[in-house]
């Protein structure tokens, strides 16, 4: 008797660990984000199927297109400041480990954006250069980045902890004032005398990042260089900003051996020629990466015009808000067709949103010019957290498209649109939006396999097998 109870035992804990992989060969993880909020990063399963008829998703690992370097947000000087001052270190801690960790618990964040100096979501205006009015300096003498050695550095260190591979891509709302030609925060001109200057301003601070062991994976010239209404902000044509990268900041970094990327424009999709004129200069085209977009203004398709134009230049997608005044389910539609799956179709390798954080009065900002509606992924006051419609938004993709996946071949169908990808460890990923008014039943064909799926009018999934 006492024989047959072990072999019995043994054959339960031998068949045991068999049974779970049947289960995870013939399922596949979904994962669901409802317009009525009543699912949020919601996890379920769908199956394998033999069934072949009905609206079919073809994925197709054998049509690869762009590398991706990662989804993720703008990490405000505000930002920084919110995670440091109003929550806990164990209640920080505990949010970082979700927001860039790849663990099951996190949503796994790959890719960041932060202002050089200040940007119109800090708590006032500043430079690592500034100077009584009527002083210069030429030598740059007297640059710190002390206004960012409270909150942003010390952030972005904790965030390495979690995650040391995260990418960071820097962008300056304006040049010190003194390099201005109106010697104000919003609006002017950086002076012609000042382009020299201005490109080893950049190159100090990417030196000094890296002295804090905070690499700057690539720098925008520009945040908006077509608006002068934020504050701070400056005007850049296209004209300036070639001249800026041939003449200065593309030889400054060459003769210093910089691996930092120099990435164009940084605005609206309405105005592609902007960055085409400019890697249309034969000078200035090799010192580029590629080119960033926002979608204000103009259709997510302008990318690809871009694409099409320079083929071996990069395509980036920096920014993007959601209003305090918005709503969660037309938000997560919008962003969710428009970014996550539009700007990756055209060609994005980075898709991130505009901003990380805010407290529940949208602060902090600068006066007389900063965003003062801007919600942000999370509120953050009295040691509390909410997650708002973004985090969800860029949750579908970061959690399960980590950075050097590659963009496969799917096909929007109907009212079903979806982008696909291919990651380092073999699993694909399908992220499908039903804009339709109803429940829509529909197949995924990946080779000879099938799989069986549903989703609600509004929601968002990720599909990963």
């Amino acid at each position: 008797m006492k024989r047959f109870l072990f072999s019995f035992l043994v054959l339960i804990a031998c068949s045991k660990p068999e049974t779970n992989v049947e289960s995870s060969i013939n399922s596949v993880d979904v994962w669901e984000t409802s317009a009525d909020r009543s699912s949020l990063l919601q996890k379920s399963k769908a199956q394998f199927t033999t069934f072949q008829e009905g609206l079919t998703i073809a994925v197709d690992t054998a049509t690869q297109y762009q590398k991706m370097d990662g989804f993720g947000f703008s990490l405000t000087g505000g930002s920084a400041m919110l995670l440091n001052q109003k929550l806990s270190v164990t209640h920080r801690d505990s949010l970082l480990r979700e927001l860039f960790s790849a663990d099951e618990f996190g949503i796994g964040i790959s890719y960041l954006r932060i202002s050089i100096g200040a940007s119109d979501l800090d708590d006032h205006v500043f430079s690592y250069d500034d100077l009584q009015e009527g002083q210069t300096d030429f030598e740059l003498d007297k640059f710190s980045l002390a206004p960012d050695q409270s909150n942003l550095i010390p952030i972005l260190k904790q965030i390495k902890r979690f995650n040391s591979s995260v990418k960071i891509i820097a962008s300056p709302w304006s040049s010190p004032l003194w390099m201005k030609d109106n010697h104000l925060p919003k609006g002017g001109s950086l002076k012609k005398d000042c382009y020299s200057v201005y490109a080893k301003y950049l190159l100090k601070y990417i030196l000094a990042m890296a002295d804090e062991g905070i690499v700057i994976d690539a720098i925008t010239t520009q945040n908006e260089p077509e608006n002068p209404n934020n504050t701070p902000s400056m005007l850049m044509t296209a004209i300036e900003q070639n001249e800026f990268i041939r003449d200065h900041l593309g030889p400054t970094f060459k003769k210093n051996n910089m691996s930092t990327k120099i990435v164009l424009f940084d605005h609206n999709a309405d105005h592609p020629e902007y960055p085409i004129t400019i890697l249309n200069d034969s000078i200035t085209k090799p010192f580029v990466d590629g080119s960033a977009f926002h979608l204000y203004l103009g259709e997510v398709e302008a990318l690809s015009k871009v694409h099409e134009a320079h083929p071996d230049k990069n395509i980036y997608f920096t920014e993007q808000w959601t209003s305090g005044k918005g709503d969660f389910g037309g938000d997560l539609k919008w962003h969710i067709k428009n970014l996550i799956i539009g700007a990756s179709r055209n060609w994005s390798k980075a898709v991130l949103e505009w901003n990380l954080a805010a407290d529940e009065n949208y602060n902090p900002h600068t006066n007389y010019g900063g965003c003062d509606l801007c919600q942000g992924a999370l509120i953050i006051y009295d040691n509390k957290v909410t997650r708002n419609v973004s985090y969800y938004i860029i949750g579908h993709a970061s959690k399960f498209v980590p950075s050097g996946s590659i963009r496969i071949a799917s096909n929007n169908i109907g009212s079903l649109y979806n982008v696909a990808f291919l990651r380092p460890d073999g699993k694909k990923v399908l992220i499908v939006l039903n804009e339709g008014d109803q429940f829509q039943n529909f197949i995924i064909q990946q080779g000879n396999k099938f799989i069986k799926a549903g989703i609600k009018s509004g929601s968002v999934a990720s599909f990963v097998w």
